[in-house]
């Protein structure tokens, strides 16, 4: 299953973006977005979704 970003908590630092291992986020209309086809919560790349763990608002990066 892939993350989502809540878009009424993202801040738009574009921590997450820089992150992912799959270039799985992208600014679209000022607010960040994950591609659910590109994402794979980081699987073989980190024990944890790269983009919930860099997101300073808790609960941002969660499974869609």
């Amino acid at each position: 299953m892939a993350y989502k970003i809540i878009a009424s908590q993202c801040t738009v630092c574009g921590a997450c973006e820089f992150e992912c291992p799959n270039a799985a986020i992208s600014l679209k209309n000022d607010i960040y977005v994950i591609n659910p086809s590109q994402c794979t919560q980081c699987e073989g790349h980190s024990d944890e979704p790269k983009c919930a763990v860099v997101c300073p608002v808790p609960d941002t990066c969660v499974p869609a």
